[in-house]
């Protein structure tokens, strides 16, 4: 059985919320380890282990700071507890900084990988979803870093999504080869060569072809991957709030908007944030997953499902492969124990 590390401090809706999610996704035969403040966490099955850490660092301004110094955090216990082998995934609702930070002091960088990148399948109405990286971990890249996350989401998108041969690009201004900044051109340079490695390069992508089926896996720095993320998550809302105002405006539209129910409703379902549970902290030597601090039970019951499915599909492992086979980790350097164990401030404080 996986056993599934949950930082149940900093979600939006309380630590209640986050328990009755571990309760629902305990009932499919997850283990889980629940770090919270136990007098708002109440009883729970004999699957759901409760460990008291009332103290959340979810709203400290220096997430790594936070970390070192507060060792009895709900966050920092739960990665412990993963690092130490009592749960095999991690998963938070809290601030993302805050367990990036836990996540890198103690689940660790992986060897060969130059930063870790956060991952997210977004659904798209009548599409299967595309997996974006990095959509915040890293606010600035270097060529390397996005080469790397291209191959890191090609091999997510074939281990947990079931992908044959995902469709790799580059979100740009412009489809052409020399589009983009000085950075994207070398990228794009690199990953065209990429074929013989088993990488499904389809060149750049421009953003309105991002919800259209262009490619299944979109690379791009974390400052730009936010931005996207969230302006479609915003535009996606809006538009179900406009549909449900404009079937309320008058008493036909009433009508109509009462044929149009089940379609609207199967519509929201679709583009759920929730649906996929959660980003991926893909990089780390152990599974991660970053849950939306405004989820309800259903979205962490999902986020720890994802996260138990990624141990039980090795994704940490399929990911290394696919990197070392494509000759994308880096190169060895004197003290690489040293950087592999302890996070840069940089990586530390996004």
């Amino acid at each position: 059985m996986v056993v599934v590390a949950v930082d149940a401090g900093g979600a939006d809706l309380g630590p209640s919320e986050v328990a009755a999610g571990a309760v629902r996704a305990a009932e499919s035969g997850i283990g889980v380890l629940l770090f919270g403040p136990a007098a708002e966490i109440g009883p729970v099955p004999a699957n759901v282990e409760v460990v008291d850490a009332p103290t959340s660092i979810a709203k400290a301004t220096d997430p790594a700071f936070a970390v070192r110094a507060t060792p009895d955090a709900s966050i920092v216990q739960a990665a412990r507890a993963v690092a130490a082998g009592r749960a095999q995934a991690l998963v938070s609702g809290g601030s993302t900084g805050s367990a990036l930070a836990a996540g890198l002091f103690n689940l660790r960088r992986d060897r060969g990988i130059h930063r870790p990148a956060l991952a997210l399948p977004v659904p798209m109405p009548g599409a299967s979803p595309v997996l974006l990286l990095d959509v915040g971990a890293n606010v600035t890249c270097r060529p390397e870093h996005l080469v790397q996350f291209a191959h890191m989401g090609s091999a997510f998108a074939h281990a947990v999504l079931g992908i044959e041969a995902p469709r790799v690009a580059l979100l740009s201004n412009g489809e052409e080869p020399a589009k983009g900044t000085p950075d994207l051109v070398a990228v794009h340079e690199q990953l065209t060569g990429a074929g013989g490695t088993g990488l499904n390069f389809v060149g750049n992508i421009e953003g309105t072809q991002l919800p259209e089926g262009a490619a299944d896996v979109v690379v791009m720095d974390g400052f730009t991957g936010n931005i996207t993320l969230k302006l479609i998550e915003g535009v996606s809302g809006r538009t179900l709030r406009a549909i449900r105002e404009a079937a309320r405006s008058s008493s036909r539209a009433k009508l109509g908007g009462l044929l149009l129910a089940p379609a609207v409703r199967a519509l929201r379902d679709q583009i759920d944030p929730e649906g996929p549970g959660g980003a991926y902290m893909l990089g780390l030597r152990q599974v991660g997953v970053i849950a939306h601090g405004r989820f309800t039970r259903r979205g962490f019951a999902r986020a720890i499902e994802v996260a138990a499915h990624g141990v039980e599909q090795d994704v940490i492992g399929r990911t290394r492969a696919a990197l070392q086979g494509a000759g994308a980790l880096r190169a060895a350097r004197d003290g690489d124990e040293q950087l592999d164990g302890a996070p840069s401030e940089a990586q530390a404080t996004v």
